[in-house]
């Protein structure tokens, strides 16, 4: 064996380890990530005496379902609730599609004066948190009588600066030549984005849904600062009422409810992960 080959079978068996050992971290990790999980539903199960029982174990005792029971039982309207956090974000997820999809279009293929500084004002956007902007908000809100109304938390949110920029980060990834001749074969821009374009954005879409719908999910300072009723909460809200004053609340109901919140959350990412992965990714091909 020449000793050039030996060097590259040592170089070949170097990189093997290395990426044992990269696998192996990585997999310590998303087990340590995964803990936090596993406790939560893991809490759920036990008897109230058992979730303050020292030292504490990840396997409950016996399966007791009485937590989730109670959880639909409690003065708090928790299938009211859950039903106005699936409205929000279903609805908010499907207007950002629409909107930062026509949006990232027009910045990615149209040509009209000012494009590149309204595209950097709105980015600017993307640097103000939301307690900044929720007082003209709710002084709106309250003129147009969307107070306490779970539509409202909705409309607040039908687009966004960052879906715009990952939409446009895409499309700029996108060859050029099949738009080109169906403007040579006289097709006008709209029919190019749904024939064309859009078709080619189904990682970018997918992406943007599910991390908008996990998101919008989430949102509690803007519910707590809109919505005032039980029955027009969302889940965050209804999780720090189930809670009770300074943490008074049931510990292993509290922990049902949220099993039962961030279940369709997690299930939906595992199924897609695939396209965020290849959204995110493919979105950062060209600047």
């Amino acid at each position: 064996m020449s000793k050039t080959a030996h060097q590259g079978m040592q170089t070949k068996a170097a990189a093997r380890w290395i990426d044992r050992a990269i696998i192996a971290v990585l997999v310590l990790l998303g087990i340590f990530m995964l803990l936090p999980f596993a406790w939560l539903f893991s809490m759920s199960f036990r008897t109230v005496a058992d979730a303050y029982k020292m030292p504490p174990s990840f396997i409950p005792p016996n399966l007791d379902f009485k937590n989730y029971a109670a959880v639909l039982k409690a003065n708090v309207p928790f299938l009211q609730i859950y039903m106005n956090s699936v409205m929000i974000a279903v609805v908010v997820t499907l207007g950002q599609l629409v909107t930062c999809t026509l949006a990232a279009f027009a910045f990615a293929r149209l040509k009209f004066p000012g494009r590149d500084s309204l595209f950097f004002i709105l980015l600017v956007g993307l640097m103000f948190p939301a307690q900044v902007t929720i007082l003209p908000i709710f002084l709106g809100y309250a003129k147009t009588g969307l107070i306490n109304k779970p539509i409202g938390l909705a409309l607040m949110y039908l687009t966004s600066s960052f879906g715009v920029f990952l939409m446009r980060q895409f499309m700029q990834s996108q060859p050029k030549a099949l738009e080109e001749a169906a403007l040579m074969d006289g097709a006008g821009y709209l029919k190019i984005f749904w024939r064309i374009s859009l078709p080619q954005l189904r990682p970018a879409l997918s992406a943007l849904a599910i991390i908008t719908f996990t998101q919008t999910w989430n949102y509690y300072f803007q519910a707590k600062a809109l919505l005032g009723p039980q029955n027009a909460m969302t889940l965050p809200l209804a999780m720090d009422i189930l809670r009770g004053y300074l943490g008074s609340g049931n510990l292993a109901v509290v922990m049902a409810a949220m099993s039962m919140a961030v279940l369709p959350v997690v299930l939906l990412f595992l199924l897609a992960q695939k396209f965020v992965i290849e959204g995110v990714t493919m979105s950062g091909i060209r600047g």
